[in-house]
């Protein structure tokens, strides 16, 4: 199958893209490495009748540290996210993920910004963006808006970006010393959709976790917070009583519905295999 007919329009300035999507309305998509949007495309999931390519645009690829927050831009690739030393260092948890995006010749094109617009609910970055609370920073003729994580995914591809606005950026609050971040995922084959995925970041003082969020992927519309048990790990030593504690939790914070991979049952067994995963991990390295 190949795509339906669609006008194509490669802006050169955010104010240019701002025109266009204007003049378009909502028949209009923005294009940033085509990961996702493409093969949509070629399946007819998507019939946008413009599409809008920023790929060229300057200023979103910069990848940069400002305080308490690594500011990372749209058009950033999941390649420059992998060989960066500052995502690396500042917030690890980012980087262990992206080695999970697929294969390599998409990790070349891909983008962070257009897999966190896209809003997959099996994608690991919105898992990530969520259990690091990071704030989605998005730009319109209006001016710029800053979304947290926890409010900007809102369903299957649904989101708090407005039509009229571009995903420029996105904070990521960097990893303090008591920080430890864990991501794994389990896929029948390296680079397929997930079955069950999680991001972890947990902050340990004197043998104690006191801040964690877990965020899974794959088990609902949407990255999911596991609430529960994150209030069971909550101010506790990370010991087997705190895995059992975690994980009996975990059965009501999680209600995944049954695909072509998995049924539910078998997602909420592996979404706790992963959180024990997780918190033996974080225990050897406190």
């Amino acid at each position: 199958m190949k795509a339906a007919d669609f006008e194509y329009v490669r802006v050169t300035s955010l104010a240019q893209a701002f025109e266009q999507l204007a003049r378009r309305g909502e028949s209009a998509q923005i294009l940033a490495g085509g990961q996702s949007l493409m093969p949509m495309l070629n399946l007819r999931l998507a019939t946008p009748g413009c599409l809008i390519d920023i790929g060229g645009l300057p200023g979103l690829r910069d990848i940069r540290h400002d305080g308490a927050m690594l500011h990372v831009g749209a058009l950033v690739t999941h390649r420059q996210l992998q060989e960066s030393a500052l995502v690396s260092r500042l917030v690890p948890l980012l980087a262990q993920a992206v080695p999970h995006v697929a294969h390599l010749a998409i990790r070349n094109a891909g983008t962070l910004g257009g897999s966190l617009a896209l809003a997959d609910p099996a994608a690991e970055y919105p898992a990530v963006a969520l259990a690091l609370g990071a704030t989605l920073v998005v730009q319109g003729a209006q001016g710029v808006r800053r979304i947290g994580a926890d409010d900007f995914f809102q369903g299957l591809y649904q989101t708090a970006r407005l039509p009229h606005e571009i995903l420029v950026g996105v904070e990521f609050p960097v990893v303090t010393p008591a920080g430890r971040a864990h991501f794994s995922e389990l896929a029948r084959r390296r680079g397929d959709f997930a079955m069950v995925g999680l991001a972890a970041q947990f902050e340990i003082h004197e043998g104690v976790i006191s801040r964690v969020r877990l965020a899974y992927l794959a088990v609902a519309d949407r990255p999911v917070l596991a609430a529960g048990a994150m209030a069971a790990l909550q101010g506790r030593a990370p010991d087997d009583e705190a895995v059992r504690a975690a994980r009996s939790a975990l059965a009501g914070d999680l209600d995944p519905p049954g695909d072509l991979q998995c049924d539910p049952a078998t997602k909420r067994h592996l979404a706790g295999v992963l959180l024990t995963r997780a918190i033996e991990q974080m225990r050897q390295s406190a």
